[in-house]
């Protein structure tokens, strides 16, 4: 069963997938755990989409802005394809969640917003990777690259193992390279960083202004492809 969901979403178009137990979340907020929306939930299925890495050597801000935005209702597509799947072929119930927007929190002061879930917390419970120094999702073939998505359900699998961190212990990159300061070793200002990364062109186009902490980052494609140039 878990090998046949696992195989539909990499089929459907996802570069990963994983599975992790609704009570790995429990650490999490209260509200903001899998149970909090789907009370019956007992496995969270996890996958991601991984950009490409040319993405991460052009100027044109607007360009990652594009793609990365056209990414997000892809990985939608693929958890409601893939909730679809676990009920008409498992008889079980699935609920998928928005990979990025909508969400209801929203902190005006701090500028500070939350998904429903983490999603990088997910990917991290489902062996996905494990987050940098920047809070960033670290996966060993795809570096910093995915943007991820997840279906819950009442299903019980077995989680996957956790991944190995690839992040250098010795590296500081991401945190030197920001530009408002707001990378502290494992947690992100995000009103400093939200109000230097956004932005629009002339015509009101949305861009991305600023990914240092991707683009600097050594494993920013992976193991494998991360001594490509900053």
């Amino acid at each position: 069963m878990k090998e046949k969901i696992r195989n539909a979403v990499l089929q459907s178009g996802a570069d990963v997938c994983g599975f992790a137990g609704a009570e790995g979340f429990n650490q999490a907020p209260d509200g903001f755990q899998p149970c909090s929306i789907f009370p019956d939930c007992k496995s969270v299925v996890v996958f991601g989409i991984a950009l490409p890495r040319g993405l991460y050597e052009v100027d044109s801000r607007f360009i990652y802005s594009h793609y990365n935005s056209l990414a997000c209702p892809q990985v939608d597509h693929i958890a409601l394809q893939t909730a679809k799947l676990i009920e008409d072929r498992f008889e079980a119930r699935a609920v998928p969640l928005p990979c990025d927007s909508p969400y209801e929190y929203w902190d005006e002061e701090k500028l500070e917003g939350r998904g429903l879930i983490s999603m990088k917390h997910a990917a991290c419970l489902a062996g996905l990777g494990t987050m940098g120094k920047n809070t960033l999702l670290l996966n060993k073939e795809f570096g910093n690259r995915l943007v991820v998505g997840c279906v819950l359900t009442d299903l019980e699998t077995e989680p996957d193992e956790p991944a190995v961190s690839i992040c250098p212990d010795s590296c500081s990159l991401c945190i030197e390279n920001c530009p408002q300061g707001s990378i502290k070793e494992g947690f992100v200002e995000q009103k400093p960083c939200r109000q230097y990364s956004y932005g629009k062109t002339k015509r009101g186009f949305e861009t991305v202004e600023c990914n240092r902490c991707r683009t600097v980052c050594p494993m920013r494609f992976g193991v494998k492809r991360g001594k490509g140039k900053v």
